[in-house]
């Protein structure tokens, strides 16, 4: 897997756009690096960019983003609501695929080195890049902010880890690190009082406030972990927000975060109106919590990643200061390229019509995952049916269970239905080769086999995904709401048709596979999955016929 981290600087500039766009060109020049959000806030006058791609690249891009926005922004003059030290405040590298934590807070420590000693700027590490943990906070670090590091920086501890130790007038200094992802997260009050709003983020955020009792102060912990809040007031909106941090998303979610906020905001007279995500966010942030409000309702959560998080936006008002455009704010969104998805997004009857073509692909195997696909849909369509059923309240989680099982397998086939024919594509790849040297020759022969396997592997896991899909069908068709049993039927033959479909397409591939011990391993599994898939279906097939009676 290639090596793959998140870049996300925070510059202090969010006003005029053409000044940051011209630190985010200097990202573009980069190759091999990804530009995904740049999201400037006007009240924080605060730009917060992110860039993913190879950890070279990335540093690269990164340096460069610095020195221009230490060439165009001047800290003297410079106001926001946000805490703030520098022109590039703080540039944080995440591991997002193929990297360690380890291995990131490395490449943080070349670049802040390389800032440091190159642009002559002071530098600090923070979280997994510092190996101090007496100063890797970053609020710790910043405190003062850029009015008090002129002072701040000629006190011993905190002398620069890289860079001189005097305070640039003009582009302050800088925090560089490596750190978990991180979600910025602001909820908005129906009110104007800082005051307030500050109390509530005291109440939940993880180092409280401190109190005095019998005379000793005391810190009082908030209700939530690995969060840091302050509130504030945002004049651009009319109203007070709590700013959050959620520094480990693991711990405390979004949903759990927006709720807390709502449960304090609640017990102190306010009311919370909706909320809004700064940068990008994981999908899995939304999915979850698209699952989180539709359990609370008892309704199953088996429904599609689009639905969940359009319950996700409009259940915690994500969309009330702005349109939310998932496809702009969700990180794997951006990351998708169209031609992965090439198939599964035309219209049907582009689809059909593409299949018809004089163009061997799409062929049986992208059809095969495709039927399997329509068929673990049938299932799902039937559980979430049988969920909502009325007087069937107390089996709403068990049907739940079974609709979530069923749109993971679809999720799966419908990749499965471009990788069947990119699987195709590559074999013809590899044909076209040169083999006009021995060498060119062992080349295409070696690129030829290695995408026959590939094309053996897909329809496999073709038979694999529809197979298991029988067990919600089979459950369907015997616990489901009765009015859908022919549903679960169809879905039934869809699956045998995936099954014994793919299993052609393993077959015909497996003929031009030179090793036998592989082939004969895997036809062998092939025959046994389609024999039990036959007898499966016939059982599911006669269970459907008895109920509907006729």
């Amino acid at each position: 897997m290639q090596p793959l981290i998140e870049c996300v600087p925070n510059f202090s500039e969010g006003n005029d756009l053409a000044l940051i766009k011209q630190i985010t060109d200097q990202v573009e020049t980069v190759e091999g690096v990804r530009l995904l959000n740049v999201d400037p806030g006007k009240a924080t006058n605060r730009t917060v960019v992110t860039f993913v791609g190879h950890p070279d690249a990335v540093i690269e891009a990164a340096f460069r983003a610095i020195q221009k926005a230490g060439e165009l922004i001047d800290m003297s003059k410079h106001r926001g609501e946000h805490p703030r030290m520098g022109a590039t405040d703080v540039c944080p590298l995440i591991p997002v695929s193929g990297i360690s934590m380890e291995e990131t807070a490395l490449y943080a420590q070349r670049l802040a080195r390389r800032v440091g000693e190159e642009l002559q700027l002071p530098v600090y590490l923070y979280e997994a890049a510092q190996p101090d943990k007496n100063r890797s906070n970053l609020s710790v670090i910043r405190a003062g902010e850029y009015e008090g590091f002129f002072k701040k920086i000629k006190e011993p501890q905190w002398k620069p880890d890289f860079g001189p130790a005097t305070f640039d007038t003009k582009r302050g200094g800088t925090v560089i690190g490596a750190r978990d992802f991180l979600v910025a997260y602001n909820v908005n009050l129906n009110t104007t009082s800082t005051r307030r709003a500050n109390a509530i983020a005291f109440d939940v955020r993880e180092a409280g406030r401190n109190v005095v009792e019998n005379g000793v102060t005391v810190n009082k912990p908030g209700s939530l972990k690995s969060v840091k809040a302050i509130g504030w007031f945002i004049e651009e909106y009319g109203v007070a927000q709590i700013s959050m941090n959620l520094t480990n998303i693991h711990i405390t979610p979004l949903h759990i975060a927006f709720d807390e906020v709502c449960k304090k905001a609640d017990a102190r007279g306010i009311r919370v109106t909706g909320s809004e995500l700064v940068g990008l966010v994981p999908l899995q942030s939304l999915t979850d919590a698209g699952k989180y409000f539709l359990r609370k309702q008892k309704r199953s959560t088996g429904v599609s990643e689009k639905e969940l998080v359009r319950i996700a936006v409009r259940t915690m008002g994500l969309d009330e200061l702005g349109p939310f455009k998932p496809e702009e704010r969700i990180i794997e969104y951006l990351l998708r390229q169209p031609a992965d998805s090439k198939l599964v997004q035309m219209p049907l009857t582009d689809f059909a019509d593409e299949t018809a073509s004089e163009s061997p692909a799409p062929g049986g195997g992208s059809i095969a995952a495709y039927a399997g696909a329509l068929g673990v849909s049938l299932a799902t369509m039937v559980a979430n049916l049988s969920s909502h059923k009325k007087g069937w309240d107390e089996r709403w989680e068990e049907f739940s269970n079974w609709a979530e099982k069923g749109e993971r397998l679809k999720n799966e086939l419908l990749t499965l239905v471009d990788a069947d024919t990119r699987a195709f594509n590559r074999i013809m790849e590899a044909f076209a080769l040169p083999k006009s040297t021995e060498a060119e020759k062992a080349a295409r022969k070696a690129a030829i086999q290695e995408a026959t396997r590939y094309a053996i592997e897909i329809p496999y896991k073709v038979m694999q995904a529809s197979f298991s899909s029988l067990e919600i069908i089979q459950a369907m068709a015997e616990t489901g709401n009765p009015n859908s049993v022919s549903d679960a039927g169809v879905g039934a033959l869809c699956a045998r048709a995936a099954v014994l479909g793919a299993f052609m397409n393993v077959r015909i591939n497996a003929a031009g596979y030179d090793d036998t011990g592989f082939v004969t391993e895997i036809v062998r599994k092939g025959k046994e999955i389609e024999e039990k898939t036959i007898a499966l279906e016939e059982v599911i097939r006669k269970l459907v016929n008895e109920t509907i009676g006729i």
